[in-house]
């Protein structure tokens, strides 16, 4: 890499990978995190807080009350041991490995913008390890940053050179079953079959999306039954839910919560609900030509905008009215999936973009659409 930046980016991209954070392991989320503080003084020169927010880590380097919260993640979907079998690798100017697009490359863009500002006072950095889950311990204690910030950049990865203006809400249930077990070969009629009311209760589920205005209700994981050769006393499904507004979201909820029983006796619970709002449009107007601008004066092509399904915790710092730009983070593919990728290349020049653009916020550039 002739790029010396580049090739020290990447160098800590892969410290980074190689230590896995699968969101469910606190273990190895403690040896991450405890790497990315290390990594975070030795590239900014400011040592993060270690905090323990509802039993996970969490690392802040706190600044001034009105400036900028860029928010980053460090879990991962994939479960310890992957890193064995998919090393992090370099060919082609991409580089790989799990995690590395979603969202670690975004981090160690962060942490370069930030060295290169001439004051880091107006800069509040704070990185979770509960993303992928949901938020669950994170969630109010990125709400109460955000409401201290004038904005949030998110550093999530971009849809290729594009910033996300806008996200899906989404809400998640589990539908469990209870039937009533038999014996399936001496007196089958004597239970309740949990499998055949969960088969029925699918394609009710699947109909309550409304694909005109982009609400998707999908039934995903499921299970029933013990044995070959008895009843299914129990069954369950997960259902997966993505929609552009609030008044959809509590349309699902009260539909899904409205599923009642097709088969005598058997019984329904339903649990969960509306996990994160949707990312409104016009919480990124002013940031996003803000960033346009920033993006022609350091000499490169119009950056451009996505609306996604996926969503993110700019999806809280949204939700409460704080401007929020997300998609700041790495160019590349593949999130979530095996073989997910980092452009190198791209990596110092979107740093340069975010080191541009706190500039402009922190002197005073209008930030509220």
């Amino acid at each position: 890499m002739a790029d010396p930046t580049q090739a020290e980016m990447v160098s800590v991209l892969e410290r980074l990978v190689t230590a896995e954070t699968p969101s469910n392991d606190l273990h190895l989320i403690d040896i991450g995190m405890r790497l990315a503080a290390q990594i975070i003084e030795e590239i900014t020169g400011a040592v993060p807080e270690f905090l323990d927010v509802g039993g996970r880590p969490l690392l802040r380097v706190r600044g001034a009350d009105g400036g900028v919260l860029v928010l980053c993640h460090l879990d991962t979907v994939w479960p310890a041991g992957t890193i064995a079998r998919w090393p992090f690798a370099v060919s082609d100017g991409r580089a790989t490995g799990p995690g590395a697009f979603d969202m670690k490359a975004g981090l160690v863009q962060a942490l370069f913008a930030m060295r290169e500002l001439a004051d880091t006072s107006g800069v509040t950095l704070l990185v979770t390890a509960d993303e992928e889950i949901g938020s669950p311990s994170s969630q109010a204690f990125i709400e109460d940053e955000a409401r201290r910030a004038r904005c949030v950049l998110v550093l999530e990865p971009g849809l290729g050179e594009r910033v996300k203006v806008a996200r899906k809400g989404i809400s998640m249930y589990k539908l469990s079953i209870t039937g009533r077990a038999a014996h399936a070969g001496l007196e089958p009629e004597r239970g309740i079959n949990a499998l055949v009311e969960l088969a029925a209760q699918i394609p009710l589920i699947a109909a309550i999306s409304d694909t005109a205005v982009g609400t998707t209700v999908t039934p995903t994981r499921s299970q029933a039954g013990t044995v070959i050769n008895t009843v299914p006393a129990a069954a369950e499904v997960d259902i997966d839910v993505r929609a552009w507004s609030i008044a959809e979201q509590e349309r699902v909820d009260e539909a899904i919560r409205g599923l009642t029983p097709t088969l005598p006796g058997a019984l329904l619970a339903i649990s969960g609900g509306i996990n994160r709002p949707p990312l409104e449009e016009r919480r990124a107007v002013a940031l996003v030509q803000l960033a346009e601008e920033c993006a022609a004066e350091l000499g490169g092509p119009p950056l451009g905008t996505a609306r996604v399904g996926g969503a993110s915790d700019g999806n809280f710092t949204g939700a409460i009215g704080v401007p929020t730009l997300d998609g700041l983070g790495a160019v590349g593919d593949g999130a979530h999936a095996e073989g997910e990728y980092v452009e190198v290349a791209m990596m110092p020049p979107r740093a340069a973009l975010l080191r541009a653009l706190i500039t402009r916020i922190v002197g005073g550039a209008e930030v509220d659409g």
